[in-house]
């Protein structure tokens, strides 16, 4: 199960929140999320996580620039559970909302914990150079900023900034 385009590449731009304007746009009730990293560094990253009774294993590669490939495989919840134990800490919880804007799905992620305060969406193209109505509530975009990388935030959560 991969959740990207058919070739196995992740194309997103990421932006900060900079309003509840997304809201308006929102399909249904958003979704807790828990995820960890088994591994993770400038080259690589294995992520678990677990949303509601579905769990994923991601595999990611090295960034360049808002690419990357990502190979994604639905497992166990029990065993995401067990994997989750094997995490780097602290794990990243969040809530993903769903907003569609301009003709896109737009994932808008408000976070938990350590990394308490971070808003972020984020939108997934069929290629880098696709042209993206920005909503009002986006403001700046932080795709390359390693800072706002899930994987970066468990070593360097948001709250000690």
């Amino acid at each position: 199960m991969s959740t990207t385009n058919e070739s196995n590449l992740e194309i997103e731009r990421k932006f900060l929140l900079s309003g509840d304007g997304w809201k308006e746009c929102v399909e249904g009730p958003g979704k807790r999320l828990s995820q960890g990293y088994l591994c993770a560094d400038a080259t690589r990253s294995i992520r678990v996580r677990i949303a509601g009774n579905v769990a994923t294993l991601t595999v990611k590669g090295a960034r360049e620039g808002i690419t990357r490939s990502e190979f994604q495989y639905a497992i166990p919840v029990a065993d995401a559970e067990n994997l989750l134990a094997l995490c780097m800490r602290p794990l990243i919880d969040k809530t993903r909302h769903i907003a569609q804007f301009g003709g896109m799905r737009w994932e808008v992620d408000i976070f938990h914990g350590e990394n308490e305060g971070l808003r972020v969406a984020e939108v997934e193209l069929e290629r880098p150079d696709q042209p993206v109505e920005l909503p009002d509530w986006v403001g700046e975009e932080v795709s390359e900023d390693h800072r706002y990388y899930n994987s970066c935030l468990v070593k360097n959560p948001y709250t000690t900034w």
